[in-house]
């Protein structure tokens, strides 16, 4: 499907998305316990497959008014009857991996294309070191993956720079081993403020986990217990930076957005990236709500090593931003669905930016680029079609943006959302 997006205006009030990050492990969480409600989930493909994987271990998950009813395997998941379909979901498939190093038995793992092509030989080392099997089919480190157990849990040492999400599987599967897992890093963590959500979840289901001095801990024989029995997902901070945007390039009065509770999320930097940049954003967090006056905004330097989800975004304010925007410390973010450095440069060079791609970051020189509408291609990754959607706003002219229903991953209603401001918008 394409989406046509004109040069126009946004003004108004729209609501935040549940965050995925959040939906994922609140699912998985309420799969490792006996019972769990979680409210306000976000209703994509992503967490879906999360939630047949759940499915897949002995658990089931039943969808309610606005929430999810997860009956749990209780720390005890069962051998699958089938391959694990984790479609598009790297979080799915990194989860899902150390959940199945608790079977007492064989898992298959697959995805799609996209999936099959991003790495998780880290996670499948640390697997090997706690005493369980796992490999990748093809011996590259990618799916299809196999994996035996069961692990009874010890000490592990991994490389932090690869993805936060192999930490974020080890925590949430070391709390049902016998003897829990100390999960020792070698490098720096990337995008370090998901294992953050990861340990803010876990407290929420009753688990505890531990910042050690070179990593995390989690002790084993824990319960996965909501003491209210509800867990309610808070926004989407990644999405809301999209809103943000459009808001700040393409404003015409003030953009609000409704849902963006404080929470451990990452990608709440772009408040203060969007302030950097020179625009008017004021966040009231007892409310809830953030909001946004357009602006003539000026290039930054941003350091994306812990949210390399807002590269996109801050990629697509840099081509209408005075002077250089500068994205370091990007290299982990080649590995996403997409290499997003790579995408973001090769599709904004369409609209007429001037870029610089370097291995580990991306250059938008702002000042030197004038947008107008072309074709661009959304490459099958959410992120980049919803990013180039809103340099489309301020392009001179139509943009095409291929492959808009990508942007259903974790932002279903987003060009709905973007039209109930004011936004040119037309699905094809």
């Amino acid at each position: 499907m394409d989406v046509t997006v004109g040069r126009s205006r946004v003004a108004g009030t729209a609501r935040a998305p549940a965050s995925k990050s959040y939906t994922h492990r609140a699912i998985l969480a309420g799969g490792y316990g006996r019972r769990a409600v979680v409210r306000d989930p976000l209703a994509s493909a992503d967490p879906a497959a999360t939630a047949l994987a759940v499915e897949a271990f002995g658990g089931a998950v039943d969808p309610g008014d606005d929430a999810l009813v997860v009956e749990g395997f209780a720390g005890r998941p069962q051998v699958p009857a089938d391959v694990i379909d984790c479609a598009n979901s790297g979080t799915t498939m990194r989860l899902a991996t150390a959940t199945a190093a608790l079977v007492d038995g064989t898992t298959v793992l697959t995805g799609d294309d996209s999936l099959r092509s991003r790495p998780h030989g880290p996670l499948l080392e640390a697997i090997e070191s706690l005493g369980g099997r796992a490999w990748s089919t093809r011996g590259d480190g990618r799916a299809p993956l196999v994996v035996e157990g069961p692990i009874h849990g010890g000490e592990v040492t991994m490389p932090g720079d690869v993805s936060s999400q192999f930490v974020t599987a080890l925590l949430m599967a070391g709390a049902a081993t016998d003897a829990g897992i100390d999960v020792r890093l070698t490098t720096d963590l990337k995008s370090a403020p998901y294992v953050e959500v990861t340990r803010e979840v876990l407290a929420e289901f009753g688990v505890r986990t531990e910042r050690t001095a070179d990593g995390y801990a989690v002790d084993g024989d824990q319960r996965y217990e909501l003491g209210a029995g509800e867990y309610r997902v808070p926004g989407d901070f990644s999405s809301i930076s999209y809103l943000l945007a459009a808001g700040a390039v393409a404003g015409d009065g003030p953009v609000r957005v409704e849902g963006a509770r404080p929470s451990a999320q990452g990608d709440a930097a772009i408040v203060d990236h969007l302030r950097s940049m020179g625009a008017e954003v004021d966040w009231d967090r007892d409310a809830g709500v953030v909001s946004v006056e357009p602006a003539a905004l000026d290039g930054v330097t941003v350091d994306v090593g812990d949210t390399p989800d807002l590269l996109p975004t801050l990629a697509a304010l840099g081509a209408v931003a005075d002077g250089t925007t500068a994205l370091v410390n990007a290299e982990h973010v080649r590995y996403k669905e997409t290499d997003r450095v790579a995408v973001m440069a090769a599709e904004l060079e369409k609209l007429g930016a001037a870029v610089e791609e370097r291995p580990d970051a991306l250059l938008v020189h702002g000042g030197d680029s004038a947008l107008v509408g072309t074709a661009v291609d959304g490459h099958a990754d959410h992120r980049v079609v919803m990013a180039l959607a809103v340099a489309g706003l301020v392009a001179e002219g139509e943009t095409v943006v291929h492959g808009a229903e990508h942007a259903d991953v974790s932002f279903p209603s987003f060009f709905e959302t973007l039209a109930g401001l004011g936004a040119s918008v037309e699905l094809r």
